[in-house]
């Protein structure tokens, strides 16, 4: 195996040999690419992405970010479509044929078949002269100077061309569709992004018992609070209203400053104006506080009323953080 030095200058020369072909790629966002997002924000149908090889492989991936930013998109493997699965294509539907050379010979068999079925045809082709290129209604040309690999051969600059026009596509489209981050959550329910945009105070506080003491209480009535609620923290209310929070480091701050705790009440040590958060704001804003303020539990407010506590191991537990 080569030494330290050698590898990492094959790994810096790779990325930059695939910077310097994708930066080539602004001269292809012509015409035919404009043609392309209209043709596909017009439709009614969905995006059918083809391809063989590794081009197959970045279909995938372009049909994953186009479903994901509100673009219907399937991916349909081109020798499968030539043995069955052409039934896949509906009427309103367009095509996109992903080829490097647009000469393999799986494509050359497909594009006429498509043809028959009268679905606009769309490339994303590193060859503008190919038969492939001649064929389609209109060509995004991902051609790159040469492979990012030493003998030229291996994908790698023309696939990652595919992938950032592919992304060039998604990002026109959703932008040309409004396509908003509350329209991503929906999408994308399940996962620690979509949480992000969809979870709400409501959906965890509610979990957690809601500490409370008043503020003529006595330290022995705020410190069993505090621990029996296990959020390191209490309210402090003065009839119906908040006026402080008490937290573990008041406690402490209470001990080292003062001999004789006694004759304390809640009103003496407490924070006064705690920091609060509605039940209706999204989790993640919560966290912003959080972490703006150094602290690690919120006291939840709706119209001047007590409500209980947002804690963060609450957003750990969902996996924002």
């Amino acid at each position: 195996m080569k030494n330290s030095k050698t590898i990492k200058s094959i790994a810096v020369n790779t990325i930059k040999a695939e910077a310097s072909a994708i930066s080539g790629l602004v001269n292809s966002v012509n015409e035919d690419f404009l043609r392309c997002v209209e043709l596909i924000h017009n439709s009614r149908g969905r995006i059918v992405v083809t391809g063989i090889g590794k081009s197959a492989v970045i279909g995938q991936k372009i049909v994953a970010t186009f479903n994901s930013t509100g673009t219907p998109a399937i991916f349909m493997h081109a020798a499968d479509a030539i043995h069955g699965d052409l039934g896949t294509i509906l009427k309103e539907d367009i095509v996109m044929c992903i080829s490097k050379s647009g000469e393999t010979p799986e494509i050359k068999v497909l594009v006429p078949l498509l043809k028959e079925y009268g679905s606009s045809l769309l490339a994303i082709v590193g060859n503008t002269q190919s038969y492939l290129a001649k064929q389609a209604d209109c060509v995004i040309d991902t051609t790159v100077p040469r492979e990012a690999c030493p003998n030229n051969l291996v994908p790698t600059s023309s696939t990652t061309a595919q992938m950032v026009m592919g992304d060039a596509l998604a990002v026109c489209l959703l932008e040309a569709r409004g396509f908003t981050a509350g329209d991503f959550a929906r999408l994308h329910p399940g996962g620690s992004l979509g949480k992000q945009m969809y979870l709400k105070v409501a959906d965890l506080y509610t979990n957690n018992q809601a500490p409370k003491v008043m503020h003529n209480d006595n330290i022995k009535t705020v410190i069993v609070e505090i621990s029996s609620k296990r959020l390191g923290a209490t309210a402090v209310l003065k009839g119906s209203r908040l006026v402080g929070i008490v937290t573990d480091g008041d406690l402490r701050r209470m001990l080292e400053n003062n001999s004789d705790i006694t004759t304390l009440h809640a009103s003496d040590i407490m924070t006064k104006s705690p920091r609060t958060i509605s039940s209706g704001t999204l989790v993640v804003e919560a966290l912003s506080i959080m972490r703006k303020h150094n602290i690690t539990q919120l006291l939840v407010v709706d119209k001047s009323i007590y409500k209980g506590v947002i804690h963060l191991h609450d957003i750990l537990r969902e996996g924002i953080l």
